[in-house]
Order: C-alpha cells, then sequence, then structure tokens
C-alpha cells in the first residue's frame, strides 16, 4: 500500500466503517487533500477492482484495495482533480461495471443557518432539505437525502438502487444538529427508498421517510423518490384568495362536501384497489359538486396511512398524499381542476397522534423522538397511538412546516384540524396517574396552544387567504380569535355542540320534541361566540349510529320529510354548512369505506328528491347572502317564532348586506298540518315563497303556499306585522322579501 495513502486513513473510522457503525463518511470516503497532494476513497464491497475516471474521460486509474472489505484508495502527489470532477468504474466478479460519481465528494446542502433554525423550530421551509430531492448538482443528476435522527448511531440510504445495503450509502451527520444528509447520484424519482437506522442499542431499523413524498401502496411501505414541480394554472385563485383576509373570509359562502375519495365512487367494487385515480376523480367529483352547488369539498385523510379502515387518521407519511388515488402530481391536478371549477380544497390534517407502525414515526431512531418520551405525555391509552411531543422545537418545526407544505405545494386552500381537543388537553381520555400537569398545576397543554397558535399566525401571513378549522368539541373560548389577542387563531370552528343537540332532537319522535326544544334552539345563544360550521360529518353515519334518514323518526315517508325539514333547517341557522357524501341523496346504509355510496338509490324518486332538495338549498344558499353574509352578526338573524314549543312550529328571518332580498324560514316539525297559519313577520310587504320541502319535486305533497302572501298591520309573535299561510306538516319553507320601512318612519318589527 502507498505509505501516503496509508498514513492519511484514519483507522478508526474505517473499523468503524467495516463495522457499519460510521455516521461521518466523509471524513473517511471521497476526495481529500493531504499534503501538495490528494487522496480518494471509496468502498464498493463485493467488487473485484475499482478505477477513478479522470475528469477528461479518457483515463482510468486503478485503485489501491485496502484489506478485503471492499475499501479502495489512492493518492495523488498533486492536486489534479477539482472538487467532484471525477467518476469511479466498479468492476464486479461477474463481469459487469458500473460507473457512477462519489456520492462523498458533493456538498451537503444543510447549512449551519438550517440547523439553526430548526433547532429553534423555525425553518418552515424545512421540507425543501428533508426528505429525497431530486436535484443537479455540479452537473450530476441525482437525488438529495435528509433526516432527522439524532439519537442513531448511523443512518443509511437503502432501495432499489444499491440492492437495500445499509454498508453502502451512509449518510453524514451535520454537527450538533441530528440532521444526516446524503446526495446520491444517478438516483432518479420512481426510485424506492427507506433509511436504515442503527441504534445505540445495536438494533436495525428500516424507517419510512418522516418528510417522504410519495409511498408506495399498501401494503408495502417504503418511500418513492417524487419529483413535486408542476404546470400549475391556477394562478388567478391563488391572486384572488390572497385577496381574502378574516373578515372577509368569514363573510364568503361555504357549503362544504366531505368526502372520502377512496369510497365515493370505486372502479371495482369488492376490491382493495378498486380505486379510481385523483385525475379521474376531479373530472367526477368537480362535475358533482359544481352540479349541486357546494363551493368546498373537504378530503378526509390524504396525508399516507397504512390501514384503510383508519380513514386516513393514522397518519404514517405526512408529507405525501396517499397512492391508492395516483402520484403527486395526480394530486396537484385534482387541486388544480378544482379550482379551474371555482371550488374550494380543504383537507383534513392529524397532527394530534400518530400510530404505532414499525415503519412509521414511532421510536423513529431507537429513542422517543416525534413522540414524548414520558408516556403520560407521549401516549394516548385509549387510541393506542403516540401523542406529538409540542415541546420540542424540531417536533414542532415538523409540524407548522407541514401545514404550510399543503398550502404551499399543493394549493390547498384550507386545513381542518383533527382532535385539537385532545391536544389542548392534557387529561384528555386519561384517568387520574395517566396525565401530568402543567407546570402551572393545570390540565391545559400549554405547548400544543402555542404550537396552534404558532400555526395559525404563520400561515395568515405566509398564505393570505389560507385558513385552518378546528374541530374541537368543548368549550374552550377563542378557538377563531386571532392569536395576537390570546385566541387559537383558527378562522373555523366546527359547531360540535349544534350537531349533538340537533341530532338528538331530530332522532325524538315528534310527540317528544315539545320537551326537548331547548334542543332546538340553545345553538342560537352562543352562536356568536364563535366563527363556527354546522357540520354533520362522517363520524355520525357509522359505528351503529345510522344513516341520516334512519335516524330519523316515523315511517318512510316521515323520515324524508323530517329530514328534508333537518336540511332546511340547517341552512337557515348561522354558521357554515357541512354535510358528508351520501346524506344528500339520504344513503339508506351506513357509511364504510370499504364500498361505494349506494348510487342506485338514485333510481327511488324519494332520494332523488332528497338530493334535488339538497341541490337547490345549495344554490339559494350561495345565491342570497342573507344566509352567510352576517352569519357573526346579530343583525344577520332573528327569532320571529321560538317559545311556542307545543305547536313544533318555529320562524326566523335571515338578513344579509342590503335590505332588499331577505329571508324568513318557517320550520315545522311535527307531522300536523296548519292550514290558515298567523305568523309574524318583520315588515309590512310581500312574502314570495322561494323554496318548500314539501313540494312534490322533492317527495312531498304540495301542501305549501303558491303564492306571495302580503302582510296585514296585525300584531302576532310580539311583531306588529304579520302574514297567513299553511305550513305543511314536517317542513321547512322559506319566504324571500325586500325589507320595507313601516309608514311611520319606524321598523317593522320589535328588535
Amino acid at each position: 500500500m502507498d505509505q501516503r495513502l496509508h498514513n492519511w486513513i484514519n483507522w478508526i473510522l474505517y473499523d468503524e466503517l467495516m463495522e457499519g457503525k460510521i455516521n461521518a463518511p466523509k471524513h473517511l470516503l471521497g476526495i481529500h487533500d493531504y499534503g501538495e497532494g490528494q487522496v480518494i476513497t471509496c468502498f464498493k464491497p463485493h467488487s473485484s477492482g475499482v478505477s477513478v475516471k479522470t475528469p477528461t474521460g479518457k483515463t482510468l486509474i486503478p485503485m489501491e484495495k485496502v484489506g478485503d472489505d471492499g475499501f479502495y484508495g489512492i493518492y495523488f502527489p498533486k492536486k489534479k482533480i477539482k472538487g467532484n470532477k471525477y467518476r469511479f468504474v466498479t468492476d464486479y466478479y461477474d463481469g459487469t461495471s458500473v460507473e457512477t460519481a462519489d456520492c462523498y465528494s458533493f456538498d451537503g446542502q444543510i447549512t449551519d443557518y438550517d440547523a439553526y433554525l430548526f433547532a429553534e423550530g423555525k425553518n418552515y421551509d424545512i421540507y425543501e432539505k428533508m426528505g429525497a430531492h431530486p436535484i443537479t448538482i455540479d452537473g450530476v443528476k441525482g437525488t438529495y437525502f435528509a433526516v432527522w435522527a439524532p439519537d442513531a448511531r448511523r443512518v443509511s440510504v437503502v432501495g432499489d438502487f444499491n440492492m437495500w445495503d445499509g454498508a453502502l450509502n451512509p449518510m453524514q451527520i451535520h454537527p450538533a444538529s441530528g440532521i444526516y444528509e446524503l446526495f446520491i447520484p444517478d438516483v432518479h424519482p420512481g426510485a424506492v427508498y427507506k433509511f436504515q437506522i442503527l441504534t445505540r442499542f445495536g438494533d436495525i431499523l428500516y424507517k419510512a421517510d418522516p418528510y417522504g413524498n410519495q409511498d408506495q401502496v399498501r401494503p408495502d411501505n417504503a418511500n418513492i423518490v417524487a419529483d413535486l414541480s408542476y404546470n400549475w394554472k391556477d394562478a388567478a385563485w391563488i391572486e384572488n384568495r390572497k385577496k381574502q383576509d378574516r373578515v372577509s373570509r368569514i363573510k364568503q359562502p361555504m357549503s362544504i362536501y366531505e368526502c372520502h375519495l377512496g369510497s365515493w365512487k370505486k372502479k371495482i367494487e369488492d376490491s382493495d384497489f378498486g380505486f379510481y385515480n385523483y385525475r379521474e376523480l376531479a373530472e367526477m367529483l368537480g362535475d358533482y359538486i359544481q352540479e349541486m352547488g357546494y363551493t368546498h369539498i373537504e378530503l378526509m385523510g390524504i396525508a399516507e396511512y397504512p390501514f384503510d379502515g383508519s380513514w386516513g387518521y393514522q397518519v404514517t407519511n405526512y408529507y405525501a398524499p396517499t397512492s391508492r388515488y395516483g402520484s403527486p402530481a395526480d394530486f396537484m391536478y385534482f387541486v388544480d381542476e378544482m379550482h379551474r371549477r371555482g371550488i374550494g380544497v380543504i383537507l383534513d390534517w392529524v397532527p394530534a397522534h400518530f400510530p404505532r407502525d414499525a415503519h412509521g414515526l414511532g421510536r423513529f431512531d431507537g429513542m422517543p423522538l416525534y413522540e414524548n418520551a414520558d408516556p403520560r405525555k407521549g401516549e394516548h391509552p385509549d387510541w393506542g397511538t403516540y401523542i406529538f411531543d409540542y415541546g420540542r422545537n424540531e417536533v414542532v418545526n415538523f409540524l407548522t412546516s407541514n401545514a404550510l407544505f399543503w398550502v404551499e405545494k399543493y394549493h390547498i386552500d384550507g386545513l381542518r384540524v383533527d382532535a385539537v381537543a385532545s391536544m389542548l388537553y392534557l387529561d384528555y381520555g386519561k384517568r387520574d396517574g395517566e396525565w401530568v400537569a402543567n407546570k402551572d398545576g393545570g390540565k391545559e397543554n400549554l405547548e400544543a396552544i402555542a404550537l396552534l397558535q404558532n400555526i395559525n399566525s404563520v400561515m395568515e401571513e405566509r398564505n393570505p387567504g389560507a385558513y385552518l378549522i378546528a374541530e374541537e368539541s368543548t368549550a374552550w373560548p377563542g378557538v377563531t380569535a386571532p392569536a395576537d389577542m390570546k385566541g387559537l387563531g383558527f378562522l373555523f370552528k366546527w359547531n360540535m355542540g349544534w350537531m349533538n343537540d340537533f341530532l338528538e332532537y331530530m332522532k325524538l319522535d315528534p310527540y317528544f320534541r315539545k320537551f326537548n326544544h331547548n334542543r332546538l334552539t340553545f345553538s342560537l345563544s352562543y352562536t356568536y361566540s364563535e366563527n363556527y360550521i354546522l357540520v354533520i360529518s362522517h363520524d355520525e353515519v357509522v359505528h351503529l349510529k345510522c344513516s341520516m334518514l334512519n335516524k330519523m323518526s316515523g315511517l318512510e315517508f316521515d323520515k324524508f320529510a323530517n329530514l328534508r325539514t333537518a336540511y332546511g333547517f340547517m341552512c337557515g341557522h348561522p354558521g357554515k354548512k357541512l354535510l358528508f357524501m351520501g346524506q344528500e341523496f339520504a344513503q339508506l346504509r351506513e357509511w364504510s369505506e370499504a364500498r361505494s355510496l349506494d348510487w342506485y338509490l338514485l333510481d327511488d324518486p324519494m332520494h332523488k328528491g332528497m338530493q334535488d332538495f339538497v341541490k337547490d338549498l345549495n344554490h339559494i344558499y350561495t345565491q342570497y347572502d342573507a344566509l352567510y353574509f352576517n352569519d357573526n352578526d346579530v343583525m344577520g338573524f332573528e327569532w320571529t317564532k321560538v317559545d311556542d314549543a307545543e305547536s313544533g312550529i318555529v320562524a326566523f328571518v335571515r338578513r344579509g348586506s342590503t335590505a332588499k332580498d331577505q329571508l324568513f324560514f318557517v320550520c315545522n316539525f311535527v307531522p300536523v298540518e296548519r292550514k290558515s297559519y298567523r305568523l309574524g313577520v318583520p315588515c309590512l310587504t310581500s312574502y314570495k315563497e322561494l323554496i318548500s320541502s314539501d313540494d312534490p319535486k322533492y317527495g312531498g305533497l304540495g301542501r305549501n303556499s303558491k303564492k306571495a302572501v302580503k302582510a296585514e298591520a296585525v300584531p302576532c309573535d310580539r311583531m306588529k306585522n304579520s302574514i297567513v299561510i299553511d305550513v305543511p306538516p314536517l317542513s321547512v319553507t322559506v319566504l324571500k322579501y325586500d325589507f320595507k320601512e313601516t309608514p311611520s318612519g319606524k321598523k317593522g318589527s320589535k328588535n
């Protein structure tokens, strides 16, 4: 062996390399200046010889074999090779020869500033460095890999490009950050990979990339190198979105179609892989949502997950849209197409917990990393999942960057944050002894609160018009108050209280509803405390809770009438709207992720009538700003008849941005027709029926008023004026009018 080569080799690192324990391979491998000359070394196990190909490409210089395990080196007396301008030609015993650039000759991409910001939890663009990124460095194409694993002894990239051999591509640790990185030439999009981690205890783990952008289709769970470049065509949509501040956004209509892509429609029933592609779904769903009049689609469970039955709420890869329905480019097309059609896209996002799957985030580098080490803080006993360590800056960075990633890389308009209550309370779902109080002795999770406030603030600053929605089921104050006013900073909150009360009310036999009238009306006592979305979500039609239709009392005809009334009341109640797929046509069976919705039901006139009713409600909702403009202003809603529980009738007014096109709702929750029924109204004007759930085209019997009704100066329901109409049983009737002052100059209602 050349003595100069022998003198240069760090034999401690050499032993670590041979033992598979090296975490700084660039200190041993690659090209290095040594005195007046240069040393080049490489590790090519199972080879018969390696040569260096000079920058001109004309000269092959054989390298010396050091030992018998595949280590090679060469000393050049003069520095004649610059940087990475050389290649290895590796010969194998079977006669094959492979030429490649030297992965250990390329500079790292993680700067000291990157590492500093990451450690502070503020490197919001970290997803541009972490993960696997196809790039070109110094004219060489390949993939740059980076992963955070501070407690690992060694991390290697393994994949179909290196025979899944962890000895071939050990990664270089960045000083003091715990980030490992490596650029591997000639690895291109489509390559399959994982990280092989040697733990401090000597165990070998194979982990999926936490920042990976594409996964194999389950049950396989490795990552796929993905190119996230895409020619977006929604520039006008994004520019218009940027103009929407908090105030203007809450004054816009939102009628949301909650959808599980895999079971909306299946290409092949009774098949685990009979899914439509994102691109096919974009066309089919786009057509349907436009026809139905929805303004937004909310997608359940898009971030990659291993088990279909989790519906996407047990996430293993937070930066990868599930491959069940196609590639990242396919999903980008889906979002782009929705925007082309004027449809906003909301994703369900799950920062509250993650599953224990061996290839996922749990015990990622052999130690608790993304989860808190204390099981009282780091585990959900009821769910069997891990809780993110919200007090660790790098984990905070992971989650904050992930929220931004979906908005900035995939142009998502909003994120619905799942299980917020479980994040806010340290004792959520736990018994005494299973949780630890905060520093003040309370049960509030101060770190999670700070995380949510920061995500909302950063989102608003970096992506004006994008927003977060909280699924929060408690009375936590200020969920939708701005973070700089000590709120959590969400733009909207799901109104779980209204949903629970209203559904319990609608399940009752109409006779018993008069004893539970407060379930119908109580929500108006707090409706202005937050920016609410009224939801009837997937959670309400699973696990033996019955479909929406089968929640209703009575025989079939009454069930349909009840459900139409429920949807009509929901349309009129202040707050944005969300219905889960299938509810719009009265799906009979509970929802299952394993099968398509029962579209054949639309052959039945009653189900088709329900679909038409919801469609017309949606179009009325977006056409008349009385139904959304003042959702958060007391002037937008007024009860006119509310305290006559015995009659089962309530009536109310919705007001918009002008005195014109105001709406008067009359809801009858009992199966008793009220002919020539007098109701107090806001002013002396004509009231024209806009829609009635008893219309025959919706499945009713046509007992509604067909002609405009002129108000009379007859006091009723504490109002100075009134009208007389026929009120069908189990129905909602919506009347349109233009507000007019009374002749005396005073308003025609007592406010």
